[in-house]
């Protein structure tokens, strides 16, 4: 893995992005003894990282919550790792959760959240939800749109319950008719994005570095630029010459269309 690293800093990437499914669990396989417990696991995979390369940014992709502990987020004194973290919630009802066969509860998840927020100033918590699980009632749906608005969340992806045949779901009972997850899925889709614009909002007018992901021709404006701060926000900016790539200090003066618009203050 820390070749794979170096090898593309080498290569002149910026931003190492960790992923992979249940990538929070990395490690559990790779016992340095029989003891159980002894197990490496992805706390000791992110120091060796930061150790052993100069990786100028590095980011972790989602993280189901029962594979993180509060000590976990002790990490984050090192400012290379973003300060951003994807944890899937699927459901703020407990009921539904456990339908679901999901290794967490909303109070667990909660106290979770918790931690990250006292660890790492301003992070970024994103999440998944999804609308219309099989057998969700309308008191089960008012509690996650409830634990939704609780959690703040920075951003979030809902998806609309889609029955995949041989599944256990797909045989429960209690299907939600297709127009019902969607309205709900609507309104979740509602409650996350206010929190976003609110979470946005609070950074206008602040300075933050910001890593070029594309940057596309613009007439006499010369070049725009879009990428990520490291709290995952989107940015705009304009540069007279393309800056594909590279990490520049940024004013965010505005904030319109989920993206934020900036002006670069010097290269570097």
């Amino acid at each position: 893995m820390l070749r794979d690293v170096q090898a593309a800093l080498e290569g002149g990437a910026k931003e190492i992005v960790l992923t992979g499914v249940h990538l929070g669990s990395w490690g559990h396989d790779l016992s340095t003894s029989p003891k159980a417990g002894d197990g490496l696991h992805l706390s000791d995979l992110i120091q060796a990282i930061l150790r052993e390369t100069d990786v100028p940014r590095l980011r972790l992709s989602s993280l189901e919550p029962w594979d993180l502990s509060s000590d976990f987020f002790s990490l984050w004194t090192d400012s290379r790792l973003m300060p951003h973290l994807h944890l899937p919630l699927q459901s703020g009802s407990a009921s539904t959760l456990k339908r679901m066969l999901r290794k967490t509860t909303p109070q667990s998840f909660r106290e979770l959240v918790k931690h990250a927020r006292q660890a790492i100033p301003e992070v970024a918590i994103t999440t998944d939800l999804i609308a219309g699980f099989p057998g969700e009632t309308e008191e089960e749906f008012a509690e996650t749109l409830n634990f939704v608005r609780e959690m703040e969340f920075a951003g979030g992806h809902v998806f609309s319950y889609s029955p995949r045949p041989g599944t256990g779901a797909a045989r429960m009972k209690g299907q939600i008719k297709p127009e019902l997850r969607k309205k709900r899925n609507h309104i979740l889709q509602e409650a996350i994005e206010e929190s976003a614009k609110s979470y946005r909002e609070r950074f206008i007018g602040r300075e933050m570095t910001v890593l070029w992901e594309t940057a596309s021709e613009f007439g006499e404006w010369g070049w725009k630029m879009e990428g990520l701060t490291g709290n995952y926000l989107r940015v705009n900016a304009f540069a007279p010459s393309p800056r594909w790539n590279e990490i520049d200090l940024v004013r965010l003066e505005s904030c319109e269309n989920g993206r934020m618009k900036g002006v670069i203050l010097n290269r570097g």
